[in-house]
């Protein structure tokens, strides 16, 4: 599902406990497409997690991904991917964790955040 502003998407449809729309939706243009499967992965990842965290970035349109250098091909297009800020020394459990939750492409290269998503299984 697609909406162009994340504050068009019912209640009723959102499927998260610990995020709201605005969180997911793409930061440059506000819209936002609800890939189901991957924002209840999240929100589980989250509940294992037992800490808040905003996602750095979730969904981009077209035009902000190209804005920030994202891959055409880039998973967080699909509304797939998410970049989860880490503190020092959690990469490895954010991974593990991730994994169990359903996550199966990593973003392990990163200083400040860690890139997961429900892509073909591949790291980098």
């Amino acid at each position: 599902m697609i909406y162009s502003h994340w504050s068009e998407v019912p209640e009723d449809v959102w499927p998260c406990q610990f995020f709201k729309p605005q969180e997911i939706a793409c930061k440059g243009t506000g819209e936002i497409v609800l890939d189901l499967d991957a924002l209840r992965a999240l929100d589980a990842f989250r509940e294992k997690l037992g800490r808040a965290f905003s996602p750095s970035s979730a969904y981009r349109s077209a035009y902000h991904n190209a804005r920030v250098g994202g891959s055409p091909l880039s998973m967080h297009r699909l509304g797939r991917a998410f970049d989860i800020p880490l503190s020092v020394g959690e990469k490895d459990a954010l991974h593990r964790c991730a994994v169990d939750c359903g996550f199966s492409g990593f973003g392990l290269n990163y200083h400040s955040f860690i890139h997961i998503d429900t892509g073909r299984a591949r790291a980098w």
